[in-house]
């Protein structure tokens, strides 16, 4: 692609810092096809600019949440463009804050694009107004499934929303450190399956959070029994509550000598690279299942959000609601997708690549938008 020699200045503002390397690899693949297709400078709004600096390519980083509103000013009002996104920003506990860039640059006449977000659940009247004000006032709007534009239509914002697709859906695999394969036991014969869970909280506050654990436990004992299988949980959080999650469902299982959670840090291309080893996966997080596709691997998803949901029927699979599945749905299907595990890997593979035009998309936008605003 032939390069304007124009030095765009780009923020970025997510929930980026650290926190969760599906975030991360959210922020990993725009700032790529960034760096493929423009010069750039780039700053990334982040809630710990230590680790953003540290884990991407990006020219600046700034822990906004510490910054006063003046030194914020500054910031944005020498951007050509403010991308707010991607992930599941807009929900009632974090929309305002997450907006908090985007309410700025608007007053400053900055261009703002709302990239392949999430959204839900907004049920607090409050919060919907403020998120109506402001992406009624972006240039563009795109989201990553077509429940976050139904969302965002019922609390009536007005501005034309286009369905595009997890950015996460272009990331590429990493090499692993030395000896990983031996650290995480993933170096020994037998089938290897891996699980994800997710804490409940704001952005999950109908999750139940003893009867996931034991439908869990339950579903693990039953691959290690019925496949022989070891499993091993992913934290996609590596901070206390993924981690206390998965040691908690592993202390309900009768048989937890076959289970482990991974132990090293990983980036999330790393990650990626992992989850490749698998045989089957079994999870709640919307990002751990992405990379789970990208990997070709068949999966059986417990959807605790509409984002889940959406990603699902993207893919093309099956499953009702966390909250509607007991122990005997939730293994007859674990059991029935592991026999037909080949056919659902080739479903994958079938539909990984039009995820993936699609997620190109909303970077396909933003450079429109870029050179209309800066054509020279």
């Amino acid at each position: 692609m032939a390069r304007n020699q124009y030095r765009y200045r780009i923020g970025i503002t997510g929930s980026y810092g650290g926190l969760n390397l599906g975030d991360e690899a959210i922020l990993q693949s725009m700032v790529a096809q960034l760096r493929e297709s423009v010069r750039a400078e780039i700053t990334v709004f982040s809630r710990d600019a230590e680790d953003t600096r540290r884990r991407h390519a990006v020219d600046n980083a700034v822990s906004t949440r510490r910054l006063p509103r003046d030194e914020l000013r500054k910031l944005v009002e020498g951007l050509d463009l403010l991308v707010v996104g991607g992930g599941g920003l807009l929900f009632d506990a974090e929309a305002r804050t997450f907006l908090r860039e985007a309410a700025l640059a608007e007053e400053l006449s900055v261009p703002v694009m709302v990239y392949a977000i999430g959204a839900g659940p907004l049920r607090d009247v409050a919060v919907q107004a403020a998120v109506r004000e402001v992406l009624d006032r972006a240039e563009v709007i795109t989201v990553r499934e077509g429940a976050a534009r139904q969302v965002l239509e019922e609390i009536g914002v007005r501005h034309e929303i286009l369905v595009t697709a997890d950015p996460a859906m272009l990331l590429k695999p990493e090499p692993l450190p030395r000896q990983t394969l031996v650290t995480e036991t993933l170096d020994r014969d037998g089938p290897v399956v891996g699980m994800s869970v997710r804490e409940p909280g704001a952005a999950a506050p109908d999750v139940n959070q003893d009867v996931y654990h034991q439908l869990l436990a339950n579903a693990a004992d039953y691959i290690v029994d019925r496949f022989g299988a070891r499993v091993v949980f992913i934290p996609m959080e590596r901070g206390v509550l993924d981690m206390q999650h998965s040691h908690a469902v592993i202390s309900k299982m009768l048989c937890p000598q076959k289970a482990a959670v991974l132990k090293g840090e990983y980036t999330s291309g790393q990650l990626m690279t992992l989850i490749g080893r698998f045989d089957f996966v079994v999870g709640m997080r919307l990002h751990f299942l992405i990379l789970a596709a990208l990997n070709r691997v068949p999966f059986v998803a417990l959807p605790y959000a509409s984002k889940v949901g959406g990603f699902l029927e993207q893919i093309g699979a099956e499953m009702p609601p966390i909250d509607k599945v007991n122990a005997g749905r939730l293994l007859a299907h674990i059991d029935r997708s592991w026999d037909r595990r080949r056919s659902l890997a080739n479903r994958i593979d079938r539909t990984v690549p039009t995820l993936q035009d699609r997620a190109r998309e909303s970077h396909r936008i933003l450079m429109e938008l870029l050179r209309r605003h800066h054509p020279g």
